[in-house]
This record gives structure tokens, C-alpha cells and sequence, in this order.
């Protein structure tokens, strides 16, 4: 980052009068003057740091510069960056950056110039953003730092024994075992859903999701430290550790955050080695469970009345659709828990059982056992329900029990992996499923996203450039309705500019003239107009709704949703 890199101070001059009586105050409280002048401004943080910049004649870095910086703990390391709330950052040219945010320390240059040996450049940053910063380096440390070889040098080739010895991957004393429950602890701490472990030719590669988007926290180096990092995950989900040419499908239990989660476990071989990906599956405490409504996603009002409505139906299908990760069953729990009444038997079958709902029987699918979808629906049809959710339909067999149990009184909720609704129609007429039955059950299908939404911390406004609008599909006489807004990044985003997740969906209402297209095979461009005429509006269109309010923005759009 140059020079002029850096955003520089605005107009928001600190008069003379305010320093002289913050150092008095500051004099006679023993508060540091930098905070009693802040409290005394009255500026909001951001326009505070900007103005003290301009008064001390510094450059100013914001949260947004400041984590696009790496840090250079090898120079001054992380015990005296907290403790001075200065970090020394790597920049493009030979001379870093040191940031520091107190100007008024008069000895603190000093003593920081001295553990630097190479010359730097000053600029200011707030307090916060300089914790927060600290903060997200430290998680990421206490993940990758623990991992320190004890025998074997980064690169070397693991021995047979070393890469696959059952003892050194299972004792507390391991640190790989050390490794891997800190990996896990930050990662839940991060609030990831998942957890991806990537082997790469020099080690491994540790990366959370996080609001949907992949985010990259360390490496491991070493090949030897990366296949025991591999194998313990296998030991921890009881999968085969000699087996390394087909994938491994596991599950395994952990207590952290005061809690019991449960990880499903992939391990899937690739040219270089294996790689794991861990799904955060957050067995919520029941107290917790009960608190889930259909508001948790945050959708619109009147898609909320509309979900609610089907919601009501005594039989039917309510189907549920969208990628891994959309939602789909939090949306379901919404909707059983507002429809549990005490009054009606409900079950539900599951893989697995995410949240432990009050007065419902839920049942875990158990493969290995026998107790698939299908069969477990043909019990459950014999256990007297009302309403029966299925917590996904995978192949012909529990679709055509799933629409047999709606065309007979029952009200079913359940979930299918498609794009949008119209492909749910296609996919259950391949999955064999007569398409007069299909019709007959089904009352809506709803297709739902999640996008990030604007961090409120650090939201300004914003005007995107004509490349942007016209790949977005907007015409110049639409902008004018909408409050463009971005995040420029702080600490509380760590950057990102995104704070946060809501929902967006798209609902396809059955009626008889939409019954009628289907059955007839009617081409699919006549089944959406007759769906846009009826009121269906597209996740596009929710999406950049939320545009127009300023709450997410066009690049978040783009990602999630497809202009067609």
C-alpha cells in the first residue's frame, strides 16, 4: 500500500480550545488525553481518528486499509502491539507501516523505534479497530501456531508409521490433537457452518465459512503434520485412517462453547492427499429451540404472511428448496414451532436431528441400521400424525411416500436441492413421480437464499459504477429509487463490510390453472407467466429490494442470485 493509498484526514478540525480542556481533564482524571478528547468531540469514531489525523498530521488508516495489511509480528511481536495498541504492517515498498493510536504518548515512538530495527512510516488508526485487528490475528495464531513439529522439519516426507500411527494422533499430549481442538474452538467461536481443511503440496490449508463466503484463517506447513491433521479428524468420526483412495462419510461430537455440536465429517482424496470438510451442525440447547420462529431468517412481511398461510393448510405438501446452507430446515423449525399447538401429532424425520423441538417426535435417520427416508416415512405413516416433516427427499422412493402421505390428509413439510421453484417440478417428474399426484399434493413450493447484509457499524453510501449496474440489469431510470449504500469494512466485520445474513425467497402458490399447465406439459416459459401473473415475484427481485432500502449490496446480489 502507497501513500496516497491511505485515506487521508477530512475537514473535521479539533479546535484549539477542546485539546487545552481535554488535557486538563484528562490531568485530573488519569485517563489517557486521546479518550477524554474523543469523548469530548463528540465525533463518531470514524470521523474522529480522521480529524485527529488531521490535527497531529498523520495519515489515517481505516479498519478497511488496516486488515487488507499483514502484520509483521516478527519485528514487534504480539504481546507489545496489545499492550502499546500499535501493530507493525507489511506494505508494498521496503517500508512498513507502524500504526499506532495514541499520538499524544510522546514516549511511545521511542520506545516502538527501537524494537523495529528497520526505518517506518507513522500513520494512526483508531483503538478499536486496532483490537479488533489484534484480536482476529490472535484467533487465527492460537489455531495454526499450536502446531509446532516435534520430530519432523516443514516439507520432510512422513515415515509409514508417523503418518499413520493410531497412538500419536490420539493423545491429549499431541499437537496435532492441540492443533485440531483449536481449529475447531475458533472456528465456533467464529460462528463458521463449515470447516475446510485443504491439503496442499507444502501442508495444509484451514479455511471457515463464514456468512456463506469461504474465508482463508492459516496454513499448516509441513506434509507430515498435514496427513496427521487428516488422520486425527478420521479418528475423532471413527473413519478408516489407512484408507486413502475413496472418500469417507463420518460424524463425531464435540463440547465447546457450553454445548454439545455435532460435526458431520467429508473426507474426499485428491491427487496431493486428502482434503476434510467439516459441517457445524449446532445442536441448540432446548430453551434456545424454543425461542425459533419463521423471524430468525428475516424475511420480507408479506412473504412471511404468505409462508404463514400455507403453513395453516390441514394437509398438503409445503415444499422447501435452495442449496446447503440456505436455511431450508431453520425455516421448517419456524414453521413447526408456530404451528405446534398441542393439539396435533407432529414428527418429524431427520439427517441429522438439528434443534430439539418441545412436543415434537423426532426421529434420526440411521443409515447403517437400515432406517432410511423412505422406510422411516412408512413408520411414521402408522404412528397416527397430523403433520410430518422429512428433512430431505433424496430419491423416487420417498418422494412418491412423501406425496402419498399429502394426498392423504397428512400436512408434509420437507426439502429439496434445486435452483429455484420451477426446477423442483422437473426434478420430481424425474425422480418418477406421476405428475397428476405431484400437482394434487403439493400447495407451494418455496425456493429461499441467505445474503449477507450491510455491516451497520461501518455503512456509507455508495455509487456503483455503470460496469456494475448494467451487469446487474438496472436501467438508469431505475437507479433513481434506489439508497445505494456499502460497508467500508471495521473491526466488527473484520473487514468484510458484511455483518450478517437474511433471507430472500421466492414462493410458488398452486391453483387450479397452474395445476393445469403442469400436468399438460406445457413449456415452462407459459408456467412462469402464469406465475408472475399470480403474484410469484423471484429472489432476484427480493434481492435487490434490499438494494433499494440500502440494507445489502448489487456485488451480494450477483452472487447469490442469477439475473435470468
Amino acid at each position: 500500500m502507497n501513500m496516497q493509498d491511505l485515506p487521508m484526514p477530512a475537514d473535521i478540525p479539533i479546535q484549539a480550545a477542546q485539546l487545552a480542556h481535554a488535557r486538563q481533564l484528562a490531568q485530573q482524571s488519569g485517563r489517557p488525553l486521546v479518550e477524554v478528547l474523543e469523548a469530548e468531540s463528540g465525533l463518531p469514531p470514524d470521523d474522529f481518528v480522521r480529524a485527529l489525523g488531521q490535527l497531529m498530521h498523520y495519515p489515517v488508516l481505516t479498519a478497511l486499509a488496516l486488515h487488507a495489511l499483514q502484520p509483521r509480528f516478527d519485528q514487534l511481536g504480539f504481546t507489545e502491539a496489545s499492550h502499546w495498541q500499535a501493530v507493525l504492517l507489511a506494505s508494498e515498498g521496503p517500508t512498513p507501516w507502524l500504526v499506532m493510536a495514541d499520538p499524544f504518548d510522546e514516549v511511545l515512538p521511542h520506545r516502538l523505534q527501537t524494537m523495529v530495527s528497520t526505518p517506518v512510516r507513522w500513520c494512526l488508526a483508531h483503538r478499536n479497530d486496532i483490537a479488533a485487528y489484534l484480536q482476529y490475528h490472535e484467533n487465527q495464531m492460537r489455531a495454526m501456531d499450536q502446531m509446532q513439529p516435534e520430530t519432523a522439519h516443514a516439507g520432510d516426507e512422513p515415515s509409514p508409521v508417523e503418518a499413520l500411527s493410531l497412538k500419536s494422533i490420539s493423545e491429549d499430549s499431541s499437537p496435532v490433537v492441540r492443533f485440531v481442538r483449536s481449529t475447531l474452538y475458533d472456528a465456533l467461536k467464529a460462528g463458521a457452518s463449515d470447516i475446510h481443511l485443504e491439503t496442499t503440496l507444502h501442508g495444509l490449508h484451514v479455511k471457515y465459512r463464514i456468512d456463506g463466503v469461504l474465508n482463508e484463517v492459516g496454513g499448516l506447513n509441513g506434509v507430515a503434520q498435514a496427513e496427521q491433521a487428516i488422520s486425527r479428524i478420521k479418528v475423532m468420526s471413527e473413519l478408516d485412517i489407512a484408507e486413502r483412495r475413496i472418500p469417507q462419510d463420518g460424524r463425531c461430537k464435540v463440547h465447546a462453547l457450553g454445548r454439545e455440536i455435532d460435526l458431520r465429517v467429508s473426507i474426499m482424496p485428491s491427487v496431493i492427499g486428502e482434503d476434510a470438510v467439516l459441517r457445524v451442525l449446532d445442536r441448540k440447547a432446548l430453551s434456545e429451540a424454543q425461542g425459533i420462529s419463521l423471524e430468525v431468517l428475516g424475511f420480507a412481511p408479506e412473504m412471511l404472511a404468505r409462508i404463514r398461510t400455507q403453513a395453516e393448510s390441514p394437509y398438503g405438501m409445503l415444499l422447501v428448496t435452495g442449496p446447503t446452507g440456505s436455511g431450508k430446515t431453520t425455516t421448517l423449525y419456524g414453521i413447526i414451532s408456530e404451528i405446534n399447538t398441542g393439539q396435533d401429532k407432529i414428527i418429524t424425520i431427520e439427517d441429522p436431528v438439528e434443534y430439539q423441538l418441545p412436543g415434537v417426535l423426532q426421529i434420526p435417520v440411521n443409515e447403517k441400521k437400515g432406517l432410511t427416508f423412505a422406510r422411516g416415512l412408512r413408520s411414521i405413516l402408522r404412528h397416527d400424525p397430523d403433520k410430518i416433516m422429512v428433512g430431505e427427499i433424496r430419491d423416487g422412493e420417498t418422494a412418491q411416500i412423501a406425496v402419498q402421505s399429502a394426498l392423504t390428509g397428512h400436512l408434509v413439510l420437507t426439502t429439496v436441492h434445486a435452483n429455484n421453484v420451477f426446477d423442483v417440478i422437473s426434478r420430481f417428474t424425474n425422480m418418477g413421480v406421476d405428475a397428476y399426484s405431484f400437482v394434487s399434493a403439493v400447495n407451494a413450493i418455496l425456493a429461499q437464499r441467505l445474503i449477507r447484509v450491510i455491516c451497520p457499524f461501518c455503512k456509507v453510501d455508495d455509487r456503483p459504477d455503470a460496469a456494475l449496474l448494467t451487469k446487474s440489469g438496472l436501467q438508469a431510470a431505475d437507479i433513481r429509487r434506489y439508497q445505494f449504500k456499502k460497508g467500508q469494512g471495521c473491526g466488527q466485520c473484520h473487514g468484510t463490510g458484511y455483518k450478517g445474513r437474511k433471507g430472500i425467497a421466492e414462493l410458488l402458490q398452486f391453483d387450479d390453472r397452474l395445476r393445469e399447465l403442469i400436468v399438460a406439459k406445457a413449456p415452462i416459459s407459459q408456467v412462469k407467466a402464469l406465475a408472475a401473473e399470480s403474484g410469484t415475484r423471484s429472489m432476484r427481485e427480493a434481492g435487490l429490494k434490499l438494494v433499494e432500502t440500502g440494507e445489502t449490496t448489487l456485488q451480494e446480489i450477483n452472487r447469490v442470485t442469477s439475473l435470468s
